[in-house]
């Protein structure tokens, strides 16, 4: 997921999307907790994923303030 991509989204989008992650992320944990887990790397893509949403969440938030 491109940070590019995630800016044109508009807050309610990146909402949506932030709880997916966070799902998903779950599920990875879980997985990597009961050994079924395939892709490990995959926890790491998902955990920086959610990081750029929220830091993009945090940026429109700080913009909307100062406006």
């Amino acid at each position: 997921m491109k940070a590019r991509e995630l800016r044109e989204q508009t807050e309610e989008e990146l909402r949506i999307k932030e709880t997916e992650l966070y799902d998903q992320l779950f599920k990875l944990r879980f997985q990597a907790a009961t050994a079924q887990l395939e892709k490990p790397a995959r926890i790491r893509q998902v955990r920086r994923d959610l990081a750029r949403v929220k830091t993009i969440l945090r940026a429109k938030a700080l913009a909307a303030k100062q406006a």
